[in-house]
């Protein structure tokens, strides 16, 4: 396993960068956690995604899949395959595309889902502590503004234009 993540060192010049600086730290800490607590058959942050993914929204193909992460769908294909071969998924026909099959957790699958989500509600709420549920609410809502500004690509294009990018 990789060593644990570097403390985050305090060097952002603006709020808003303060928030990504902290939230890719925590990106990197949680993914390195993750890692260690949920075991071989979930070592990826892309196979629990994907694992989760088909539990939560139900079966969806290959492509489908990769466009929600912004991935190739190549890339894609081949996490699928490693799941399909550790029985956590498996292909069923699409009444919509003769091609592209659907993917959909098996019960094996859904089950380890259902076990990832459990102990992350435990280490979720140990490492919470005594944060105010008001102050989550308001973390989360903040981080889905900053989300959705980044989503609109004209506003950061046009800001990369004014810096000759």
């Amino acid at each position: 396993m990789p060593r644990a993540p570097r403390k985050l060192r305090r060097q952002a010049p603006s709020e808003a960068r303060a928030v990504v600086d902290e939230t890719v730290a925590l990106y990197h800490r949680l993914r390195w956690l993750a890692d260690h607590m949920h075991g071989d058959d979930a070592r990826s942050a892309t196979r629990r995604g994907v694992l989760r993914g088909l539990v939560r929204y139900g079966p969806q193909t290959v492509p489908e899949l990769a466009r929600r992460r912004f991935f190739r769908r190549q890339t894609l294909q081949e996490v699928v395959d490693q799941l399909e071969a550790a029985g956590l998924v498996e292909r069923r026909p699409n009444p919509r595309h003769a091609r592209s099959h659907l993917v959909r957790a098996t019960p094996r699958g859904e089950a380890l889902a259902r076990r990832m989500d459990e102990m992350d509600e435990r280490v979720l709420s140990a490492a919470v502590g005594a944060i105010p549920v008001r102050d989550l609410a308001i973390t989360a809502s903040t981080l889905a503004a900053l989300r959705s500004g980044f989503e609109q690509s004209g506003r950061w294009r046009e800001a990369r234009q004014k810096t000759g990018g």
